[in-house]
């Protein structure tokens, strides 16, 4: 069975116009949230054997916060992830190595919003989940298959759906 965590990255800040959207920080709810979320996942030992990261300074800067709940993830921080849709997200999901149990993608709205909704089998879970996905919400997601290439539209089990407020 492979698990996968889809984090979408916590907020981020509008208060300088000046930096480009890949280049905008975290605010002070963001730190906050990423925060709360890593407690939830040090808790509940979530701990991905790899990490899929977008290089937007704010998808990077929640790893940051949330890296020392991990345990000792393989960390791949990929430029491709940034502006990508959820077709290609699932396209890089299934280029993982089967020997890969468990896989975080942090990433962006509205392909990881896509991506969860598309992969997760029916649920109340999964519909609340198609309705909003609020920044540094995070979606675990099973898989009864031994390769990440069978990863595909309703062939997962949601079996959660946490976001900041629930935590925090």
């Amino acid at each position: 069975m492979k698990r996968l965590f889809l984090l979408r990255h916590a907020k981020s800040s509008w208060k300088d116009p000046g930096p480009a959207d890949h280049d905008r920080p975290l605010a002070a709810r963001g730190r906050r949230a990423s925060k709360a979320i890593a407690r939830y996942m040090r808790d509940h030992d979530f701990e991905p054997d790899l990490v899929l990261c977008s290089t937007a300074r704010r998808a990077r800067e929640t790893l940051d916060r949330i890296a020392p709940a991990l345990g000792a993830p393989s960390v791949e921080l990929e430029s491709s992830l940034y502006g990508a849709g959820a077709r290609e997200l699932l396209e890089r999901l299934r280029r993982v190595p089967d020997d890969v149990g468990s896989v975080m993608l942090i990433g962006h709205n509205p392909a990881l919003q896509e991506l969860a909704s598309d992969l997760a089998q029916p649920s109340p879970a999964a519909t609340d989940l198609a309705a909003k996905y609020p920044t540094a919400a995070l979606a675990v997601l099973t898989l009864a298959a031994s390769s990440w290439r069978q990863l595909d539209h309703d062939t997962a089990e949601l079996v959660l759906f946490l976001k900041p407020r629930d935590v925090e």
